[in-house]
């Protein structure tokens, strides 16, 4: 019989290397999808040394229309099907809403959300009537928290708004799926070692937060996979966040908002005074 085989995006570095490393202990095949096809084979023969599993290596770049169809026509072109799903490729969109361009902010859209529905929309039937999948978005506790705009400065101003949705998208098919053993999870981090915050130019700022509040890309894979395991609709990990969020839903949102909004001025004055410092 034939290992179940998870579709990974945006696999090449951080939280999803960390998913296939995960789900190739777990025995799963894998099927790679990033824009750096050389660190997808080196994280494909490293995974099959340790753990004696597949994959299928595929090159995209799901900010382009058309890749989804692609990607899984490739999967299905090798005689395999998708059992489990990763949604994961992203990055950034830095700039205030009227200091972008409104091709920056589609093509944000079209790595953010679109693709990820439309690989849902694509491996979903043939999970059903399999009656077996695995579905993870991954989301972010910015979408559980209110709006600070020191991070949608470098994230983007939609960014919390996309992660919202999709935490909206796993619950709703956690629901549509009862009882046919297909579990949709949303797993929201924090602030998480990665080329994230070199790529949308934070990693200065990330680097003065406190210890507690930064999370490996291995803890919030390990979280994600128990999470869609046990079919939790939505999982944060670590701590401190877990924390954060429970207060604000406790807090009214005045209080939360104008909590997250000295938080904003604080981070802000130390940048000012680092700035400062090194004139």
């Amino acid at each position: 019989m034939a290992r179940k085989l998870v579709l990974i995006t945006g696999a090449s570095s951080g939280i999803g290397e960390a998913m296939a490393r995960v789900f190739a202990k777990k025995g799963w095949d894998l099927a790679l999808v990033a824009r750096r096809e050389d660190r997808l084979k080196a994280l494909a023969e490293e995974m099959k040394a340790q753990n004696g599993v597949d994959s299928l290596i595929i090159a995209a770049d799901l900010a382009k229309p058309g890749e989804p169809e692609r990607i899984v026509a490739e999967i299905e072109k090798a005689g395999r099907h998708v059992d489990g799903l990763v949604n994961n490729a992203g990055a950034g969109q830095p700039g205030y809403f009227t200091e972008t361009g409104w091709a920056d902010q589609e093509r944000f859209l079209q790595l953010m959300v679109t693709a990820y529905l439309q690989l849902i929309h694509l491996v979903l039937p043939g999970m059903e009537e399999r009656n077996f999948g695995r579905i993870i978005n991954v989301s972010s506790v910015s979408a559980l928290l209110p709006i600070a705009t020191g991070h949608t400065r470098f994230s983007g101003t939609i960014y919390p708004g996309a992660k919202s949705l999709l935490i909206k998208v796993a619950q709703a098919i956690k629901a549509e799926m009862t009882g046919k053993n297909v579990h949709a999870t949303a797993v929201c981090p924090g602030y998480t070692w990665s080329e994230f915050h070199d790529v949308n130019g934070a990693r200065k700022s990330i680097s003065q937060l406190p210890s507690y509040w930064m999370l490996t890309a291995e803890e919030v894979a390990v979280s994600a996979y128990d999470a869609v395991e046990r079919n939790v609709a939505c999982r944060v990990p670590g701590a401190w966040y877990k924390f954060m969020t429970a207060m604000m839903r406790i807090l009214p949102d005045p209080v939360g908002e104008w909590l997250i909004a000295q938080q904003s001025r604080r981070s802000l004055q130390r940048a000012q005074a680092r700035k400062a410092s090194a004139e």
